[in-house]
């Protein structure tokens, strides 16, 4: 009959939290790891606990120093520091796993001796084989075989030069623990085989490993995303042998974060845009609307409320109001929540957050001019509004640094083009040819444009100015169109109505 092992679980608040955020380097940062490394650097500041950052990187054929650097800058750029680990140091270092062997050696002997690893030469042809012969399905997997060998059947198999594997021995006892985002949870006795902890070769698993850096590092809160829930009780019982044998004082607290969803309620595949860190970078979401939306996918601050800052996020997360139920990243909202924060940016921050942009769409050279940084800072309050990702500014703003001979018709524009836009533009170049240089500004361009053609032509605003805004930007859609014709000057602007006339005048 089986029993109930006393559960160890750690009573850590406050300031004696200690979490952890533990990627392996292999490939692109994404937005569900991302995630999770919101969640425990949020749940530290809470609480005013320590956030420790390592790199679980024992896969020499999938790790990468690409991605490993591509982590460190993600971090960085998101703002989420770190109090101990790459970088910070900390007592508890190395942070790096393939820096640790001689750590783990050291815990997987005192495992040994105290009786808890065991020698398993069983390969996987002949578990299937005893499961078959048994009766037993072959999910159900290894049959605890090796557990009880005698000295002449280990002799034996290593007479026939087979290199053992080291397993756990795993208790029979009920597994359980009161997960901090689901509840209560127990595995039955029976239901988790002993597992692989140590490979032939002598190298130790993620399965060892990840509990022992958890146990030495002092981790209290394990915040991990679902599908490692049902490692959670391999886990708790090396866990129960590590706090027996000194290693750990106790078993840290887990919480199963939800999955993030995609497109026909999939979960996000790395393969998916969306999943993807840098390419939401790319197109020019800013760190706090990123924070933002990604504290969503799971949490949220109030029913009635999206939008907020990282610090009200801080002063209000507990991971104990995490929905459990999966989360689908919904990139419309994501981009909404980013606007709003951009419009929430003082003028002169995203004048400089959109250099970057202007310059890799190249509306602007590599040094800009002063005269150039002088149009961009006229230019920003009449787009901030407009911008959705700041890689949009290279589109709106690209006609400001340009000549009219340069300027580049987008189909689009084009083809919204009237039948009347020839008599409009006509009516607009006679208007705007009668202001002098030194009256050239918006309030003055306004007035005349509207009552050449709202006023005498009787022409409709939106309609009126289509033609207008083709002709100064190339564009259907471009920053306000009086305040841009002032941004031009005048002579470049009236060289770009003429252009445009010319070009429907010849019938192109």
């Amino acid at each position: 009959m089986s029993e109930t092992r006393e559960p160890q679980f750690s009573t850590a608040t406050g300031a004696d939290v200690r979490v952890r955020f533990c990627p392996s380097p292999t490939g692109t940062p994404h937005v569900g790891m991302v995630r999770t490394a919101l969640f425990n650097w949020a749940y530290a500041r809470h609480t005013g606990g320590t956030f420790v950052f390592r790199i679980e990187d024992t896969d020499a054929a999938r790790d990468s120093e690409e991605s490993y650097g591509q982590i460190i800058d993600s971090l960085r750029w998101l703002g989420l520091d770190w109090d101990e680990g790459i970088d910070a140091g900390g007592a508890d270092g190395p942070y790096r796993q393939s820096q640790r062997g001689e750590i783990y050696q050291g815990v997987i002997a005192r495992l040994i001796e105290a009786g808890h690893l065991y020698e398993s030469f069983s390969t996987a042809e002949e578990i299937d084989a005893r499961n078959e012969a048994a009766g037993r399905p072959k999910q159900l997997g290894y049959d605890n075989f090796d557990r009880d060998l005698s000295d002449e059947q280990r002799a034996a198999f290593r007479a026939e030069g087979r290199q053992p594997a080291l397993r756990f021995r795993v208790p029979d006892v009920d597994l359980s623990f009161t997960d901090l985002v689901r509840g209560d949870i127990t595995f039955p006795a029976g239901s988790t085989i002993d597992f692989v902890v140590v490979r032939p070769n002598g190298a130790p698993l993620y399965t060892l490993v990840n509990p022992v850096d958890d146990a030495l590092m002092g981790i209290t809160h394990v915040l991990r995303g679902e599908d490692l829930l049902s490692s959670t009780p391999r886990q708790i019982a090396l866990y129960h042998a590590l706090v027996e044998i000194g290693v750990a004082k106790a078993i840290p607290r887990f919480g199963h974060l939800p999955y993030v969803m995609g497109e026909g309620n999939k979960k996000l595949s790395k393969r998916d845009p969306e999943s993807n860190l840098l390419h939401h970078r790319d197109r020019g979401f800013i760190p706090e609307g990123l924070l933002n939306y990604l504290s969503l996918l799971g949490w949220s601050l109030a029913p009635d409320r999206d939008v907020f800052s990282r610090d009200e996020m801080v002063a209000a997360f507990d991971v104990e109001n995490v929905n459990p139920n999966p989360a689908r990243f919904d990139q419309k909202k994501a981009d909404s929540i980013n606007a709003d924060h951009i419009r929430l940016l003082s003028e002169d921050d995203f004048g400089q957050r959109i250099l970057p942009y202007l310059i890799a769409g190249g509306a602007l050279p590599v040094e800009p001019s002063a005269a150039q940084l002088e149009i961009v800072r006229a230019a920003v309050p009449l787009v901030q509004s407009r911008v959705t990702v700041l890689s949009e500014v290279a589109g709106l703003m690209g006609f400001l640094f340009t000549t009219s001979d340069a300027l580049v018709y987008e189909e689009d524009a084009l083809k919204s083009l009237k039948d009347d836009a020839p008599q409009v533009l006509s009516a607009g170049l006679a208007a705007l040819e009668a202001i002098p240089e030194a009256e050239w500004e918006t309030e003055r361009i306004q007035t005349a444009l509207q009552t050449a053609l709202v006023d005498e032509l009787g022409l409709k605003p939106r309609i009126a100015f289509g033609a207008l805004r083709v002709a100064a930007s190339g564009r259907r859609i471009s920053p306000p169109l009086f305040e841009s014709f002032e941004l031009l000057g005048r002579d470049e602007s009236l060289a770009r109505l003429r252009r445009l006339a010319d070009r429907l005048a010849s019938g192109e």
